[in-house]
């Protein structure tokens, strides 16, 4: 460090209470939309492209979902232990997204181009790739890009304007891929090579997004402490993360968040397409209406962080988001309905969505202030994990209870589909998604962390001043 740094910068730079321009904060956004562009085809069709464009039958989708999750589980702990470790010129987190944009976008091109040949050797390529793109390649950014937000600065409030300007980026990744696809996909033939030139599209837009992120967001927090300060063993660590009953409370909020977008994203071109009985636009009309929705009250929510705290704040937001799903309960087959009620729902997921990563910052925090051990990367990692186990199992789910009621995979997007069929669909939609918030709600009653976050700021600087966590 510079010994010439005088004042209050000097004060920043070692405290790590550093002010982010919002050149800085938007190309951290630009990390997220970069991902959400490539994960929001896989959460949100490819489900919908394996069963009705690859011909590949429910019950393997599931399956392979399923399984995946087995993978997942250790790789984001993984993860998290190596960017703890990584020590590179341009710091822990940031090389990631330089080191691994290329092989992601490569992973996710590979999962649209199966083979058309027999089930066996269908299952073993979606497996493989869905591994390498989601296990191995989105969980090497994923896991560095969550904790990166945490070492640009300290200040909670920074870290807020981080965590909204991400989540109201983020729904432009889906924006781009999920409501444009389908389009996309009609004008290249509709057909499984369709699937592949949209991917490679996308997949461009991706590639430099996480360019920008790379070149612009740069880490400043580092805290040093006594040198005969023994280093926590894995085992402490794992104990003063499970012991964090804050990490299971924001991983839980944060998994929620992520369902709900797997669950709407995986039905509802399903929902469109066999009780709405319209497989162009509907669609893609309702997706860019919540996420458009999203992001207007994420863009909001700095002002209403003036007078409300996160917590309140995402409480009221996800009530609101059940009574609007409730009210959709009324006449499901209605499209204008469904309309106004995704909106409506929009509105209040929107603060829990845009803050979630903030409530993120301040759980390492508190995990420093109870345990004297700091774990950005297990914190991240721990909750990439619950994000991945949300998605893939809320997939697999989903893939059985359609299997269950006898729908029918094809080739050409042709198939009739049963009254049972149907009628599972809608009851996923309606019920899984007033579900989801319904827990969310629960959660955030308890959820106490904003109250005594001042104290915990208060305690660390005293304690750092002497040289210790």
């Amino acid at each position: 460090m510079n010994r010439e740094i005088t004042g209050e910068r000097q004060t920043a730079a070692v405290s790590g209470v550093v002010k982010l321009n919002w050149g800085n904060r938007i190309a951290y956004g630009c990390g997220d939309t970069a991902c959400n562009i490539v994960c929001g085809m896989i959460n949100a069709l490819l489900t919908l492209f394996y069963t009705d464009y690859a011909g590949i039958p429910i019950a393997t989708v599931g399956l392979v979902m399923l399984i995946s999750r087995v993978f997942d589980g250790s790789s984001d702990i993984i993860m998290g232990v190596i960017v703890g470790k990584t020590k590179s010129k341009w710091g822990k987190s940031r090389p990631w997204l330089l080191w691994m944009a290329v092989p992601y976008v490569l992973c996710a091109i590979a999962m649209f181009t199966v083979p058309q040949t027999n089930e066996t050797i269908q299952f073993w390529y979606i497996f493989v790739t869905y591994n390498l793109c989601t296990t191995v390649c989105y969980t090497a950014i994923n896991v560095p890009y969550g904790t990166l937000s945490t070492m640009m600065t300290r200040s909670s409030h920074e870290r807020d304007l981080l965590s909204i300007v991400r989540m109201s980026m983020a729904p432009v990744g889906r924006l781009i891929a999920v409501t444009f696809t389908m389009p996309v996909v009609k004008l290249f033939g509709d057909t499984q090579a369709a699937w592949v030139k949209a991917m490679m599209l996308w997949c461009v837009i991706a590639f430099v997004m996480l360019l920008i992120c790379f070149a612009n967001c740069k880490e400043h927090v580092h805290i040093e402490v006594k040198k005969e300060t023994p280093k926590a063993s894995f085992g402490k660590n794992v104990k003063a993360l499970v012991g964090n009953i804050y990490f299971w409370a924001t991983l839980i909020l944060w998994t929620i968040t992520c369902v709900h977008q797997t669950l709407v994203g995986a039905v509802l071109p399903y929902y469109c397409k066999y009780i709405f009985g319209n497989d162009s636009w509907m669609y893609s009309t309702l997706y860019m209406a919540e996420a458009v929705t999203l992001i207007a009250g994420a863009l909001i929510c700095p002002v209403l962080l003036k007078k409300f705290n996160k917590r309140d704040l995402s409480l009221a937001g996800c009530v609101l988001a059940v009574a609007a799903q409730m009210v959709f309960f009324m006449n499901p087959h209605s499209f204008g309905l469904a309309m106004g009620t995704t909106i409506v729902r929009a509105l209040g997921e929107a603060p829990l969505t845009a803050v979630v990563f903030g409530m993120m910052g301040d759980v390492i925090e508190y995990g420093q202030w109870k345990s004297h051990i700091r774990q950005e990367s297990l914190v991240f990692g721990g909750g990439s994990l619950g994000f991945k186990l949300g998605v893939g199992l809320t997939s697999a789910i989903i893939s059985g209870l359609l299997n269950a009621s006898g729908y029918i995979s094809s080739s050409t997007g042709g198939a009739v589909q049963p009254e049972t069929a149907k009628a599972m669909i809608m009851s996923i939609y309606k019920y899984g998604t007033t579900f989801i918030w319904v827990i969310a709600v629960v959660v955030l009653i308890f959820y106490e962390l904003d109250k005594i976050y001042p104290r915990i700021m208060k305690e660390l600087a005293e304690r750092e001043l002497r040289g210790e966590m």
